[in-house]
């Protein structure tokens, strides 16, 4: 099964909780086609409910070859995870895109996994391939209640020498300043609230430049930020368009019967990524580094635009 920049339907097999207002799933393909193999870090999109798609990361492939993901009911949130809590049952269909990554581990550095919460999922997939490929690590997890710390107990019951849990109410806490004080030879993975990985990014802020990745699946702050009006040349269609100040160049090209793969519209699935042939980027995204960001080899077109003082982009598109 080829599922590069495509939707297609997977089946529940199997739904069990695994901590306080958390759910895994296992997704099994429809037809006679396994699933694709995928990279630690890896996250799909998913069709919730009619309208409503989430960004959910891998946490393994089971035995049976099944994609797992898990899902935390969002109390208060926009209504996606209760869709999954409340609605989809096993035998139920989602449709899906991906797996697309932008959170990638590398096997070949140590690791320091920080983790807060649901976050956990994606660093959960890294340290098991971690353990396959014989990379050091160590894990660092923070959450309010030691029984909604999903995976908690099996991975300090696998890896108590490695795995430090920082539990609310039980007073202990995660000081992220003294953990990233001295750089070290290594990669900070860090999955959580914005909070934590606003922090851990502070904290890490001297080590060396890419030592430190994060998976965001929030909006940036500036996503809906107002702009100016610019033009973009799509040099593949051959045509020239003027996106106003209160429109995104996503919406712009789609009006003008472009075909642009997209998903979440708010910068943080990375599916409408789209490289940058000439310009100055206006970087409104939650998925690029900042190293990335600064290169402005791409740009995420539902919410990034020209830069001020850039008048014109030229994109492959």
């Amino acid at each position: 099964m080829n599922t590069t920049g495509t939707r297609f339907p997977l089946r529940i097999a199997a739904r069990r909780p695994v901590a306080v207002d958390v759910v895994a799933l296992d997704l099994a393909p429809v037809g006679p086609d396994p699933l694709p193999t995928w990279e630690p870090g890896a996250h799909l999109d998913v069709e919730v409910a009619p309208g409503v798609e989430r960004q959910y990361s891998l946490v393994a492939t089971t035995d049976d070859g099944h994609w797992r993901v898990a899902v935390l009911r969002e109390h208060g949130g926009r209504g996606g995870s209760v869709a999954v809590h409340d609605s989809l049952e096993v035998g139920a269909t989602v449709t899906v895109s991906g797996p697309r990554n932008h959170f990638a581990f590398d096997p070949d550095r140590p690791a320091v996994f920080v983790a807060g919460g649901i976050g956990i999922t994606p660093i959960a997939a890294m340290i098991a391939e971690a353990e396959v490929r014989g990379t050091p690590w160590e894990l660092h997890y923070a959450g309010r209640r030691r029984d909604a710390m999903a995976f908690a107990e099996d991975l300090v019951g696998v890896h108590p020498d490695r795995v430090s849990l920082a539990v609310a109410d039980e007073g202990t806490r995660l000081d992220v300043a003294a953990l990233l004080a001295d750089p070290r030879d290594a990669v900070v993975y860090c999955c959580g609230p914005k909070r934590l990985m606003d922090a851990v990014e502070a904290a890490a802020s001297h080590w060396p430049e890419g030592s430190v990745r994060v998976e965001r699946f929030a909006a940036s702050d500036t996503a809906s930020a107002p702009g100016e009006a610019f033009e973009a040349e799509l040099a593949v269609s051959g045509i020239t368009l003027t996106v106003p100040a209160d429109r995104t160049l996503l919406e712009v090209a789609e009006d003008a019967g472009v075909f642009v793969l997209s998903s979440c519209r708010e910068g943080t699935c990375g599916t409408c990524e789209t490289p940058v042939i000439a310009g100055s980027v206006d970087h409104r995204d939650a998925v690029l580094s900042a190293a990335e960001q600064a290169a402005d080899h791409s740009m995420m077109i539902c919410v990034s635009r020209a830069a001020r003082g850039c008048p014109r982009l030229v994109l492959d598109l």
